[in-house]
This record gives C-alpha cells, structure tokens and sequence, in this order.
C-alpha cells in the first residue's frame, strides 16, 4: 500500500509540471486579475486526502481552525464552507437568545458601507436586521470612525465593515467605538488575509471577524471560509448555528463530551433526551470538508510568499502609473500594511477619456479588469425595497460606481506581466 502511494504522489507531482503555464506573451496570454497559485505540494495534499477518502470535516479542519486561528491572533476560528457563508454565520450567531439583552432583534441597525460586495450586507437582511449605509473615502475606499460615529441612533446595535481590496480601515478605532457605544463589531476580513493595522493582523479586532477562501483570495481552499473570535461564548454560538443549530459540541464520531448525554432537559423535552439531537438555535449546514482543509493547510505554509508577492505586484503598478493624467491612484490608510488583494484607480471624471475607453482597451490588450464589486450598492435592484437607511448622502460610492475599477496584483503575476499592464495604461492615458 506504501509502494503505490508513493507511486501515486510521483505521478501526482509529474502531472503538476506538465500543467505549468508557458512563457507570457503580451497581448495573447491574459493578465488575470485573481486566481489560486498552486504548488505540487498543494496539488499533492488535495489528493492525498481524496486517497484517505476524509471527505467530511475530520482532523485536517480542526488543525486548520487552530493553525488560522494562532496565525490570525484569535482564541478560536470555524471553518465554514464558503466566506459569504462565514459572514452569515458571523451575524446570525449575534442573534442568539443565549446573548439575552445584547442579541440583535428584527428592526435593529447594523451600520455598513454601500460601495462593496454585498455579502457583508445580506446577512442583515436575512436576519431581519435594517442596514445603515455611510460613504467610503476616495483612495483608501474605506469609511472611517467619523462617518460611523455620526450614523449610529437609537437602534443601531452593529457594525459590519470590510477592510477594501485588503486596505484595512481603522479597526483599533471602529473597535473602540463599538465598545464605546456597547455595538456588536463583524470585521469582514475576506480580502485582506495578513494585512496589518498598527502592528497587529487584520481579523483579529472584532467581536467576530470572517474570511474567504475562494480561489480569488490570499489562500485558497476551492470553496471555503472562516469565522473567527477571542470570545469563547461567541465561539461556542457560532459553532452551533454552522452545525444545524444542536446545542451538543462533540465532535463526529465523539460521543458523550459533556458527560451529561442522557441526564438533561432543555425546552419541553423529557428529561435525558439525547443531547445529540438537542437543538438550541435555528441554525444551518455550513460545515466544510478535510479536502477543503487539506488544500488550505497547505497554502497556509505559503502566506509569507503570497502576501510579499500582493506587496511587491502593489508597490510595481503604483511606482510605475504615478504622475500619469486622469487617474487617481490608491494609497494604503495610515499606520497599516495592507496584504493587497487589488490595485483600484479611479478615472477623474474630468479626464480627457472615460472609464469605460480605458477599461474597453485594457480588455482589447487581454488584461482583466473588475469593477469595485457592486459600486453603490443601495443602487442595485435587489436592495431597492428592503428596508434600509442612508445615513449621509454616498457621493463617493457614486463616484465609484461611475469611475473606478481595479487590476490584479495576486502572486500569479509576473514583473513582466505588471510591465505590460503599467506601459499599456501609460500609452492610453498619455495618448488621450
């Protein structure tokens, strides 16, 4: 069985180096603005779970949830299935009735930002909750402590904000006045995996922070993502929405942790009910899988490669597009250093070209480029009717919606690749 093992993991490693991209040739080969960067070792790691058949969450995503956790700076992290569903989980779990006074009831606030991707906003929706849309800096793109101070009223009872493009907003300071006003904090930390704010990672200074692991992101699982808190209790009602609401915490195939299995009552159940099957939240399913995990632990190994590539991609377009006409180029918020997932530019609406020529030409020359998510998102047709309040007028988030755009600066990009894009922005912008 050792034998063909090893036979397979050299096969599986042959395979990989005949996979590997050929040479770039500009203007053939795509300039892509995101992707998974896949090593042998991680092709290897995927399959050796598949070959262990650990095909449910088993002891790859325990370690995982402590190996992040440690990295992250927080007490516990929960793998989930996807980051989207992590900020489900995050927000949903505040809802709790374990929480007693403090839990989010329909009708309360929970403030946010319009210009994003509208996962940090629907779980609020789902949850009956009302968001409270402020504006974003141009720049930065994020919002700061002064915008949210001034949105919050006598209902609001949350923030969920997302650290943009991986620059992390003021988070010591949003954390503070969470605290200062006794609001629940969900730090959305999907895009900025290692980025740091005042020497400390980002994901670790909220009540509850999130990621994905989406092959766009810092690591990639597939599908994937993570809830994380230095808040046991929290920890212990995020654990039970993700897995069906029970309000049992043994592991698969454990039984009994409590020592109390047979010998409670909870609710209007008969005395020793199974507490296995005892269920104390309205919860889900959104439990990942050792294959899933098998692949992250692997990319976790890399993240120092990753996040000096994403800085190293950065540090090359801004150098390289400074100074030239009609572009406002992005800046990194003070006393942080951003792990970069994308490198944003808005074109001064009094430029000489618009938004869309320079993107329609970037695209011509096989250079991917995304809009800032949804721009405004109080814009869209899904959020139209539901229940919202806009707390200042979101002049900025229109202007992204209008003019802003980003490229890649993921570690699947070459110097080459960067000097292409900057020579075919500069040609356009200096042509116009």
């Amino acid at each position: 069985m050792g034998e063909t093992r090893e036979r397979i993991a050299e096969l599986v490693r042959e395979y990989h180096r005949e996979k590997e991209p050929g040479p770039f040739v500009p203007g053939v080969s795509p300039v892509q603005v995101s992707g998974a960067v896949l090593s042998e070792d991680d092709r290897l790691a995927l399959v050796s779970a598949a070959l262990d058949m650990r095909i449910a969450a088993g002891v790859s995503s325990r370690r995982f949830e402590r190996d992040f956790a440690r990295f992250i700076g927080t007490r516990k992290a929960h793998l989930t299935n996807s980051g989207s569903s992590a900020n489900l989980l995050a927000l949903s779990s505040l809802t709790s009735p374990q929480l007693e006074e403090r839990r989010l009831r329909p009708g309360d606030e929970v403030i946010t930002v319009a210009a994003g991707f509208p996962t940090t906003v629907s779980p609020i929706l789902h949850n009956g909750l009302v968001p409270v849309f402020v504006d974003v800096e141009l720049g930065t793109y994020n919002t700061t402590p002064e915008r949210i101070a001034a949105a919050i009223g006598p209902k609001t009872r949350a923030i969920m904000i997302a650290h943009s493009l991986g620059n992390p907003f003021q988070a010591e300071e949003v954390a503070q006045l969470a605290e200062d006003h006794e609001l629940f904090f969900v730090e959305d930390n999907c895009d900025a995996v290692d980025s740091t704010y005042r020497g400390r990672r980002t994901g670790s200074f909220g009540d509850l922070s999130t990621t994905s692991f989406y092959p766009a992101h810092h690591l990639a699982m597939g599908e994937g993502g993570c809830v994380l808190t230095s808040n046991l209790a929290l920890a212990r009602i995020v654990e039970s929405f993700r897995d069906w609401g029970r309000d049992c915490w043994c592991e698969p195939g454990e039984d009994n942790r409590c020592m109390k299995r047979f010998d409670q009552q909870m609710g209007k159940l008969p005395h020793g009910y199974d507490h296995k099957y005892i269920f104390s939240h309205v919860g889900y399913n959104l439990k990942a899988t050792d294959l899933q995990a098998s692949l992250g632990l692997s990319q976790l190994q890399r993240i120092d490669e990753f996040s000096a590539a994403r800085r190293r991609n950065w540090r090359q377009l801004r150098e390289g597009l400074e100074g030239l006409p009609g572009l406002l180029l992005p800046e990194a918020t003070a006393d942080s250093d951003p792990s970069w997932f994308g490198f944003l530019i808005t074109v001064d609406p009094a430029a000489s070209y618009s938004r869309a020529a320079l993107v329609d030409f970037l695209e011509s020359r096989r250079i991917n480029t995304r809009r800032f998510f949804a721009g405004n998102l109080t814009r869209h047709p899904a959020y139209a009717e539901k229940p919202h309040r806009i707390a200042e007028p979101l002049k900025n988030s229109d202007l992204i919606t209008d003019q802003t755009f980003w490229i890649g600066v993921y570690p699947g990009l070459t110097e080459e690749m960067l000097d292409y894009v900057i020579a075919s922005i500069s040609e356009f912008t200096t042509g116009h």
